[in-house]
């Protein structure tokens, strides 16, 4: 509802009499500000005449903004018969009980709460100011993070030593610890020793590259209709795997992923990096090849926002962000710097990029020549607005990064990167180290992690948050094996469950279910990197498939027994125990898996194929390394599964079992307990 401009017609005030005197027909209704007038306001005026956009320079948000001289002109376009005059310009008009609401909240003077809170300007957002370290607040603890958690309060105790023992390896590795490593616990209970020992290991990158994994959406396959296999794909899974295990700096990292072919010291694994580009889902036969193009520039905008930014800004593709200071200019700035990609195709076939003897899955910038890139009216490829060079959304800098130009490519990409992976950038270690803090407590200080804008969540700790953004930039640098030490050294993560707990207990993923049953029956393939295996379909899924012919071949038990990071994963056929058991959406980026508890997932975990064939594994491995004694067995069992002796009623009861059952089925009841699919 802007103010009323000279180029427009004002309305006669004969037609503001007559509303004025029709309204006094209607009765008198009781106007409460808080209840009926800014819910009204926030509904239907906001998003035009809030703290991100103000057109005509008005501001409903908040009652001190709204001048008295503009509380006529706001009843005539409200009542306005014209469609060029009438506000809200979109959408259905006000009815009379809502512009009574108004007209009344008027004649009384338009009051408002005096303690009403204005709302801050964009500018002014806690995401978008510079990280700074805030001061350790004054407390017992030594710990940084318990400083910040506990102050001057007493925590709940330690949890006890071989829950935590637990909790640490399925945490860093997503593998319970063996008898051997359980015992050498209980004789040291160094727990440091082990935090040091299990980062330093091959399946720490192999478990946490599956959480990055998530996040910039990756699959195997294309998606559609043909949903073909991505050629060489699993490189950057390898990449992310080896990347994490060597500790490779988080700035390096997102360089690398937007920009790996376009450094000095490029390399075959930098240029795998860029992999995380051609991801997404892709239809190799467009009904709209123009359009085709700008969904796949949409995905890489897209993503790169969410993923090392954590802002939306593909929302900003057909018209200015409603609800963040994310303008389409902004959107197509980005595109731009995009744009001069091109994906190596050959009719409907996806192509490799040879690098230095290897078969990359890579986009290809040919030339230091950019297309030019417009603003797309409505989102339209053939409505073509202003021209645009590349810029970073303008939110978020007071001066526009240097794009350099190349000498083989544009280097738009690379300009763009080392601006995101910078320390004068306030998002991208924010971002990271709640993703991090998400992983290790079950939820993030912020609990929106792919949105820190204006819509999603406020910190629970932000001066906490940007301490340890500060400390990763400046003392860690960059260095997420630092980020885990430190988060998991301190009493906050070692707490036992109580109500002050940060822990929010869910769940394993499905890959640590799966990969735990296969250590803990003895036959997991430690086999690293390479093509995919290819687990087997249960017959019902195949039945439901449409295109029979093109489910995949199997691969043979000892593959197959590798670890789920290694899975196939077919965007239109996902192994029924991974999509039942809440497996990340590969459409887009996940920022948290869902923990869904329906029916199938009891059926899948008791009846499934996988699972039964765990449980004989199971069986024989005890009868081979414990004997016939049932008493030995079932030891044993609970030391493999739980990592603790059984109780004596656990024991009595599971004798029991066994005089009428097989020690498969007991050990099927044990890889179905909850304290097995959950960290403890």
């Amino acid at each position: 509802m802007p103010h009323h401009s000279p180029a427009c017609t004002p309305l006669p005030s004969a037609f503001f009499a007559v509303l004025c005197a029709s309204a006094f027909a209607l009765p008198v209704l009781a106007v409460d500000y808080v209840k009926d007038i800014k819910p009204l306001l926030k509904e239907r005026c906001v998003s035009c005449h809030g703290t991100v956009k103000q057109k005509g320079d008005l501001r409903l948000d908040a009652g001190a903004l709204i001048q008295p001289d503009v509380h006529k002109h706001l009843l005539e376009r409200i009542a306005s018969t014209d469609e060029d005059e009438r506000m809200p310009p979109e959408g259905k008009r006000l009815n009379s009980e809502q512009i009574e609401l108004l007209r009344q909240w008027i004649a009384a003077g338009a009051p408002f709460p005096k303690d009403e809170v204005i709302p801050k300007k964009p500018s002014e957002h806690w995401s978008f100011q510079p990280v700074q370290r805030a001061p350790l607040p004054a407390s017992g603890f030594t710990h940084p993070i318990d400083a910040f958690v506990f102050g001057q309060r007493e925590p709940a105790p330690q949890a006890n030593p071989h829950a935590l023992l637990r909790r640490v390896h399925l945490d860093l590795t997503g593998l319970p610890p063996t008898i051997q490593e359980q015992e050498r616990f209980a004789k040291s209970s160094d727990l440091n020793a082990v935090i040091t020992d299990l980062l330093a290991r091959p399946e720490y990158g192999e478990r946490w590259a599956r959480h990055w994994l998530d996040v910039v959406r990756y699959a195997d396959s294309n998606g559609y209709e043909r949903d073909a296999e991505k050629p060489f794909v699993w490189r950057y899974r390898d990449y992310v795997i080896e990347s994490l295990n060597l500790d490779k700096p988080f700035d390096r990292f997102v360089i690398e992923q937007l920009a790996g072919d376009e450094l000095p010291d490029r390399s075959v694994a930098s240029v795998i990096a860029t992999g995380f580009l051609r991801l997404g889902h892709w239809d190799d036969e467009p009904a709209d090849p123009a359009a085709d193009r700008y969904d796949q520039l949409d995905d890489i905008v897209s993503t790169t926002g969410q993923a090392f930014l954590g802002i939306t800004i593909g929302c900003a593709r057909c018209h200015d962000h409603k609800f963040e200071p994310l303008a389409t200019r902004d959107y197509y700035s980005l595109v731009a710097v995009f744009n001069p990609l091109q994906r190596p195709t050959k009719g409907r076939a996806e192509l490799s990029l040879p690098v230095d003897g290897k078969e990359v899955y890579a986009w290809s910038e040919p030339s230091t020549k950019a297309p030019e890139t417009h603003v797309l009216v409505r989102g339209s490829p053939t409505r073509f607005g202003d021209l645009v060079e590349p810029a970073v959304p303008a939110i978020l800098v007071k001066q526009q990064p240097q794009f350099p130009s190349g000498e083989k490519t544009t280097q738009r990409r690379l300009g763009l990167a080392q601006w995101i992976a910078s320390t004068q950038n306030p998002l991208t270690a924010r971002v990271i180290v709640n993703r991090i803090w998400q992983q290790h407590f079950g939820q993030g200080l912020v609990t929106t992690a792919n949105d820190f804008g204006l819509m999603g969540a406020v910190p629970s700790q932000p001066e906490l948050l940007d301490w340890l953004s500060h400390w990763f930039m400046h003392d860690a640098r960059w260095s997420l094996k630092k980020l885990h030490r430190l988060i998991l050294t301190s009493r906050a993560w070692q707490m036992s469950k109580s109500s002050e707990s940060l822990m929010r207990y869910r769940r394993l993923e499905v890959e640590a279910i799966r990969d735990s049953m296969l250590a803990v029956s003895g036959q997991l393939n430690p086999k690293r990197f390479g093509p995919a295996m290819k687990p087997g379909i249960p017959k019902a899924a195949l039945e439901a498939n449409t295109d029979k012919e093109k489910v995949w071949q199997p691969s043979d038990e000892r593959e197959a027994s590798r670890r789920s990071i290694y899975a196939f994963i077919k965007r239109g056929l996902v192994i029924p125990m991974l999509e039942t058991l809440d497996l990340a959406d590969t459409v887009s980026s996940c920022p948290q898996r869902q923990v869904t508890t329906v029916a199938p997932q009891a059926l899948s975990l008791f009846n499934g194929e996988f699972v039964n064939q765990q449980a004989q594994h199971f069986a024989t491995r005890l009868r081979h390394e414990a004997g016939n004694d049932p008493e030995k067995q079932i030891t044993l069992a609970w030391k493999l599964a739980l990592c603790r002796d059984p109780s004596h009623d656990e024991l009595t009861k599971m004798k029991a079992f066994l005089q009428d059952q097989p020690l498969e089925q007991a050990c099927r009841v044990i890889l179905n307990l909850n304290e097995f699919v959950y960290p403890e």
